[in-house]
C-alpha cells in the first residue's frame, strides 16, 4: 500500500501513552513492522484518515475498536486493506465494539451502547476481552495491551504523533501533518 507522499510514522511505545515520530515513509512494510492505521468517523460520512504506525507487530489480519479517545471513532491497525475493511465493516454492523480478523475468521465483542459499553455481565466481557487480546498477540502483536494502545493513538493532546478522523496530528507543532 502506497501513500501519496512520505508521512511520519507513529511509533507506539509499549506501556506508554506517548508515541515517537519514527521517520517519514510512504508505504506499509510489514517486515519493518510499519502497518496501516485507519480512523473512520462514526458520526458523519467522511473519508477515512490513513496513517502509518510502528511496533504493533501484526503479521496478518487486522484489529480495531470503536473507543478511540476522545471521539470514539473507529480505529483499526492492519497489514492489508482487505483485513482493515473487514474489521471496519464488522464494527459498523455491531454499532460499536472490538473486532479481530486473523485473515480467516472474525471475532468480536459487541459494545452497543455508544460503542463503549456492553450489555453483558462484567465477567463475560472481561473473558471475551482477554480472548480477543490473546488472538491479536497470536497474530504477532507484541504490545502488552494492544486495544488500549490503539485507543490512545487517537488522543491528540498526548505527544508526539497521533491520528484522528482528520489525519495524522503532530502534538509538538499542534497541527495536522500535511
Amino acid at each position: 500500500m502506497k501513500i501519496k507522499h512520505p508521512i511520519p510514522v507513529i511509533e507506539a511505545i509499549d506501556k506508554s501513552l506517548i508515541t515517537n515520530k519514527y521517520k517519514n515513509i510512504n508505504s506499509v512494510n510489514a517486515k519493518l513492522d510499519i502497518l496501516k492505521i485507519v480512523v473512520l468517523n462514526r458520526y458523519k460520512k467522511a473519508k477515512p484518515a490513513v496513517g502509518l504506525v510502528k511496533n504493533f507487530g501484526l503479521k496478518k489480519g487486522a484489529f480495531g475498536s470503536s473507543f478511540m479517545h476522545d471521539s470514539h471513532n473507529i480505529g483499526v491497525v492492519g497489514v492489508d486493506d482487505e483485513s482493515i475493511a473487514n474489521v471496519v465493516n464488522k464494527i459498523s454492523k455491531l454499532n460499536g465494539g472490538l473486532v479481530v480478523y486473523d485473515g480467516k475468521k472474525i471475532d468480536h465483542l459487541k459494545l452497543p451502547f455508544g460503542g463503549l459499553m456492553a450489555n453483558e455481565h462484567g465477567e463475560n466481557v472481561a473473558k471475551k476481552y482477554e480472548q480477543l487480546t490473546k488472538k491479536v498477540k497470536q497474530m504477532g502483536c507484541t504490545l502488552r495491551a494492544p486495544f488500549m494502545t490503539l485507543s490512545f493513538m487517537g488522543l491528540l493532546v498526548i505527544p508526539h504523533l497521533k491520528i484522528s478522523d482528520e489525519g495524522v496530528f503532530d502534538g509538538d507543532k499542534f497541527e495536522f501533518v500535511k
